[in-house]
C-alpha cells in the first residue's frame, strides 16, 4: 500500500527499520521455488479470539527442531516505515452501517459463533476522490489522511481490485468454517471508508479477528509477503496495549500459515526475514479495541512478485493461508 494519484505512479519512500526483536521459533520449510528456506514459527500460545484480554501471553518459542504441540507455524516481529491506507465517514457522503457491508448467513462449522471482520485495503473509487480522501481524520495520537488510492501493478493492476479478490475468497472459506464475517467495504461505496471507521467497524462487531488485507508497492527487487502488528500504544484516544499480545498470536498464525499455502518467503526489505513487523503510527491498528492485524501480500511493483499477484490460482492460496491463519487463532 503507498500514496498514489490518479497516475498510478506511487513515489518510493525511504523505509527505515525500527528494530524490536522479539522472540521467535521456526516455522515452515517452504518446498519449490523457496526449497531450504524456513520462516520462524511459534506455538499456539493464547491469545484466542478472546477479543484483546490484556492477560493474553505471547506464546513461548521453541527451537528449529521441535515441532509445535498444536502444529500450528508462524512468525515474529519488527518494524516498517510508510503508510498504508488503513482508512470517518461514509465515502458515498452517507452514512456507513456501522457493522460493515452485510455477511452471508455463516454455516456450521468450528467457528460458529465467531466474528471476523475481513477490510479489504483501499476502494477502486479512492482515485476519483481525492479531496475526500486526502481530508484529515483523527487516529487517536495524531491526524492522518482519510486513506490513500493504494497502489498498482506496472501494468496497471489495482491493490484494490487484488484486495477486494482475496477478501471475497477468504470470505467463502471462513464461511465454510461456520465463521460470521462482515466487510469493512465490498465495492458497495463511491470512496473509503477513511482510517478510523474502518477501526470502529471491526470494534462496533465485536469481531474476534480483524484482518486488512493489502499488498505493497515498493521498489523493484523487493519481494514477498509481511504481516504488520499494532504496537503498544497509549495516547489521545488510542490504546492497544489489551491487543497487542492476541494481535500478535493472529500475525504469527496467518505468516505461518501464508508460507504453507503459498510458498511466498517473507519480505526481504523489512522484517530480517521473519515476515512480522510492528509498527504504532496506522490508525487502523491503534483505533482498534479487538485483535487487528494487516497483511501485505507481496510487492506490486516487483515483476516476479507482481506474477503472483495476478495470478488467480496464487490469490486463491493466499485467501487460503489467511483462512487457516485465523482459523488456527479462532479455534485455540
Amino acid at each position: 500500500m503507498s500514496y498514489v494519484g490518479p497516475d498510478f505512479d506511487p513515489p518510493q519512500p525511504r523505509r527505515s527499520v525500527l528494530r524490536r526483536p522479539l522472540t521467535v521459533a521456526v516455522a515452515a520449510v517452504v518446498v519449490g521455488a523457496v526449497a531450504g528456506w524456513g520462516v520462524w514459527q511459534v506455538t499456539g500460545g493464547s491469545g484466542g479470539g478472546d477479543g484483546g484480554s490484556d492477560s493474553a501471553q505471547v506464546p513461548q518459542t521453541r527451537s528449529a527442531t521441535t515441532p509445535p504441540a498444536s502444529g500450528e507455524p508462524s512468525a515474529s516481529a519488527d518494524a516498517r516505515n510508510g503508510e498504508g491506507g488503513d482508512g470517518g465517514e461514509g465515502g458515498d457522503g452517507k452514512k456507513a452501517d456501522p457493522s460493515g457491508s452485510a455477511s452471508a448467513p455463516a454455516a456450521s462449522g468450528p467457528l460458529k459463533g465467531k466474528v471476523v471482520v475481513i477490510d479489504p485495503g483501499h476502494n477502486p473509487g479512492n482515485f476519483q476522490h481525492t479531496t475526500e480522501i486526502n481530508r484529515k481524520v483523527n487516529v487517536g495520537t495524531h491526524a492522518k489522511e482519510c486513506d490513500t488510492t493504494g497502489t498498482t501493478t506496472n501494468d496497471g493492476y489495482l491493490e484494490a481490485e487484488f484486495t477486494l479478490d482475496v477478501s471475497r475468497r477468504l470470505r467463502t472459506l471462513l464461511q465454510q468454517e461456520g465463521a460470521t464475517v462482515k466487510f469493512t467495504q465490498d465495492d458497495d461505496r463511491a470512496w473509503g471508508p477513511c482510517i478510523d471507521e474502518r477501526a470502529r467497524i471491526g470494534n462496533e462487531a465485536e469481531a474476534d479477528a480483524v484482518v486488512s488485507i493489502h499488498a505493497d508497492g515498493s521498489g523493484s527487487g523487493n519481494r514477498g509477503f509481511h504481516v504488520i502488528l499494532p504496537g503498544s500504544v497509549n495516547e489521545g484516544a488510542a490504546d492497544t496495549r489489551p491487543i497487542v499480545a492476541p494481535s500478535r498470536d493472529l500475525g504469527e498464525r496467518i505468516a505461518g500459515y501464508f508460507v504453507r499455502a503459498t510458498g511466498s518467503a517473507p519480505s526481504n526489505y523489512v522484517g530480517d526475514g521473519t515476515g512480522l513487523v510492528t509498527r504504532t503510527d496506522l490508525g487502523g491498528l491503534n483505533l482498534s479495541t479487538v485483535p487487528k492485524v494487516f497483511i501485505e501480500c507481496g510487492n506490486m511493483r516487483d515483476s516476479k512478485d507482481a506474477s503472483l499477484l495476478t495470478s488467480g490460482t496464487w490469490r486463491q492460496k493466499a485467501a487460503r493461508g489467511i483462512s487457516d491463519g485465523i482459523t488456527s487463532f479462532l479455534k485455540n
